[in-house]
């Protein structure tokens, strides 16, 4: 190949992000400043865009493959219109590239964080992230945090132990994505780099409540449109298995933001837009800001604490100590017909297990079950029975 053709691909790419930087706001994240651990010649001599390329790792990685079979928020269900973890990802991913794209962000940045925020969830959503966190902290290692996970597989576990060479800020957004928390305003902690994403996972795993800040306004903008995505699509699916009525939700929120799923999210994006236009922080005015709270709150205390739909927790529970410790034997011991070894451990690269103790090794592969794939594994006559739910 002559020395004009090696370099015509390189300099497709550096055209293109030269005519995206002069759209991109002043406090975009350029294309030029992606940081890898490792610098890749496949990338340097190509054409494709860094947060491209973390995009498309993420889509071919097996964890994402399993989020078609994860819970959002009800779990052992027969309704093929209850939101499932899959269909929440790519919510946030479009809700946050719209966003993005008005206030001249980085899309391919926003889009490889919002499909990669909750590959580290465990089966059975934040019940099961709750089951494993108690038995990984009664095993010294640290409590379980599925934000803390997503970064983990993807940087370490994919790929057979090898992970994908992330960019710094795709794995920092992913890890501070905290939809839970609530902000009025998000403003970005540039000065980053991966040993503060080390020290900042660690410290997510010491201290639970430990509140992070993403390094870019692109992953501030998927922090936010996370909640933007599930506030009322839950409340949809609540509905939807007679949770709750529509009369319930709370009348100092609906005056502001509506009560369907579409309205919510209409008012919330817009609402995000005009505060946030030309500024460096994203943020919602104060008088949505509350209504929203308010309707976290009325969420938390009526959807996500509600027993009725959640008759087999105790159960689950249980079964998640019993793999857990039948897991931690076989890996203790050798036992290379366990399925933790044929289906997990064989092929894997060797450093992944010279640096993870046993325990920290089940905790991975339990954590990237599916909801089936953990139940299949348990005793016949100890698996839960699915919840048959009519249309209303």
């Amino acid at each position: 190949m002559k020395r004009s053709d090696a370099s015509l691909l390189p300099r497709i790419r550096e055209a293109l992000d030269l005519r995206q930087a002069a759209a991109f706001s002043a406090y975009a994240t350029p294309n030029g400043g992606a940081r890898r651990r490792r610098e890749e010649d496949f990338l340097k001599e190509g054409y494709r865009q860094a947060f491209s390329v973390d995009v498309d790792r993420i889509l071919h990685s097996r964890a994402y493959a399993r989020y078609i079979d994860k819970t959002q928020v009800f779990y052992l269900i027969r309704n093929d219109h209850i939101t499932h973890r899959v269909l929440h990802v790519q919510l946030v991913s479009k809700i946050s590239r719209s966003i993005g794209r008005f206030l001249g962000l980085n899309e391919d940045l926003i889009e490889a964080i919002a499909l990669g925020h909750d590959i580290g969830h465990t089966p059975f959503g934040h019940d099961g992230e709750r089951f494993l966190s108690e038995l990984c902290l009664e095993h010294g290692i640290g409590t379980f945090q599925h934000n803390v996970q997503s970064v983990h597989f993807l940087d370490v576990v994919e790929r057979k132990g090898r992970g994908w060479n992330l960019c710094l800020q795709t794995l920092d957004g992913i890890l501070c994505h905290d939809g839970e928390v609530h902000n009025q305003i998000l403003a970005p902690v540039r000065s980053k780099d991966f040993e503060t994403l080390r020290t900042e996972m660690q410290l997510k795993q010491e201290r639970p409540e430990a509140e992070l800040t993403p390094m870019s306004l692109e992953g501030c903008v998927v922090r936010m449109a996370d909640t933007v995505s599930y506030i009322g699509r839950d409340i949809e699916d609540a509905i939807r298995l007679r949770l709750i009525d529509r009369s319930d939700l709370p009348q100092e929120s609906t005056q502001v933001l509506g009560d369907t799923n579409g309205t919510i999210v209409y008012n919330l994006v817009t609402d995000i837009l005009k505060t946030s236009h030309e500024k460096d922080y994203v943020a919602f005015s104060p008088e949505v800001s509350e209504a929203l709270h308010r309707l976290k709150r009325f969420n938390l205390e009526r959807i996500y604490l509600n027993p009725r739909m959640k008759p087999y927790t105790a159960r689950i529970r249980d079964l998640f100590r019993l793999l857990f410790e039948e897991y931690l034997a076989a890996v203790e011991q050798g036992r290379e017909e366990s399925v933790i070894f044929r289906g997990f451990l064989n092929g894997i690269a060797p450093e992944y297990v010279g640096r993870h103790r046993p325990a920290e090794i089940v905790r991975d592969f339990i954590a990237g079950m599916t909801d089936h794939y953990f139940i299949a594994q348990c005793p016949e006559h100890l698996r839960p029975a699915y919840i048959q739910c009519p249309e209303p």
